[in-house]
């Protein structure tokens, strides 16, 4: 007998990120189980706003009472809140007052990255908002029958922030038929050893640490946001090649040297695992996300500064392991597999 399963997003088509590219796969490999399931996200409502600093993204405007009809009209056996919007909190309210069981998702330090918008227009408001938004966090994920997170130091660290939900693994995967090592068919005219970057370009993503690292050799960054413009006229001789998706993508992957992974403040980030499954090494700080990934010397190089975990990485890491590193802990059917257990 099939089992019917809403998913619950801010974060959905047209948008390109860790959120979308999670549930797009789980999707996929649910069905194999048995599952059905429905996504409502801002494209089923008419009215919406753009998030503040970042015009692509499209936040649903008071959606609670068209969200309770079609939660209704799907009428399904379990609900899953992936995100803490406007759609989540509505979710969230719409459950609790059904008595309807739930499970939710930290996919974002979204308390980071709230008070650095914050602290860019007042400087000093940073703590004061940061500790409002962890509070916040908790608040929503707290009635939540299972709230899921993609590795062990974000279940460490939200323990320590005081959530008392049952907290569950929600790793995440690769498409081998696509992330996998090859021949190198771009970038030929660029000067190396290449250094790449894919995601967004915004300011939690501390690239320009990465843009103003020393490198001999070249940098390309593949990606668009809300800074990118910014970016580009202040660093000239960086490659900026927009987005690229697939195959696309993996070619840029197998076409550089190594991955430089300036965020410290990601969950996880696919892009490390994308990177790896393509064997090209990580360089990256020794946070959350590549510390739960980048457990050897093989996979490239942790450090508090960048340019020295690029060089150590450049020289350490080994194609062959960084692909097998994924293939024996990263796949779909793995995760979805963990999302099953947790509802």
């Amino acid at each position: 007998m099939s089992t019917k399963l809403l998913i619950i997003s801010d974060a959905w088509h047209p948008q390109v990120n860790g959120v979308v590219k999670t549930y797009e796969h789980l999707r996929i490999e649910l069905e194999k189980h048995d599952v059905i399931t429905e996504v409502i996200s801002p494209a089923n409502f008419a009215v919406t706003m753009p998030l503040p600093f970042y015009p692509e993204i499209k936040l649903a405007i008071r959606p609670y009472k068209r969200l309770k009809r079609r939660i209704r009209d799907f009428q399904p056996d379990k609900i899953h809140i992936a995100t803490e919007g406007p759609l989540g909190w509505s979710a969230r309210k719409y459950c609790l007052r059904k008595n309807l069981p739930f499970t939710t998702c930290y996919h974002t330090q979204f308390p980071d990255y709230i008070a650095k918008r914050f602290a860019w227009l007042i400087p000093p408001l940073y703590n004061q908002v940061y500790r409002l938004a962890i509070k916040a966090a908790r608040t929503f994920h707290t009635p939540s029958s299972a709230c899921m997170v993609a590795t062990k130091s974000l279940e460490t660290q939200l323990l320590e922030w005081g959530f008392t939900c049952p907290i569950k693994p929600l790793t995440r995967g690769v498409n081998f038929s696509v992330f996998h090592p090859g021949e190198k068919t771009i970038l030929h005219d660029l000067p190396t050893p290449i250094a790449l970057y894919v995601g967004r370009i915004a300011i939690e993503k501390n690239l320009e640490e990465f843009l103003e690292m020393p490198w001999d050799g070249s940098k390309v960054i593949v990606g668009n946001g809300p800074i990118r413009q910014q970016l580009e006229k202040k660093y000239k001789n960086t490659h900026f090649v927009g987005k690229k998706t697939n195959k696309e993508l993996a070619d840029f992957y197998r076409a550089a040297d190594i991955f430089v992974f300036p965020s410290k403040t990601d969950t996880f980030g696919i892009v490390l695992i994308e990177a790896l499954a393509c064997g090209l090494p990580v360089a990256a700080h020794d946070v959350m996300g590549p510390k739960d990934i980048i457990k050897h010397p093989s996979l490239g190089a942790l450090n508090e500064k960048l340019e020295i975990a690029a060089s150590e990485a450049l020289q350490s890491g080994k194609p062959e392991a960084c692909n097998q590193h994924v293939k024996e802990n990263y796949s779909w059917q793995q995760a979805t597999q963990n999302f099953i257990d947790a509802l």
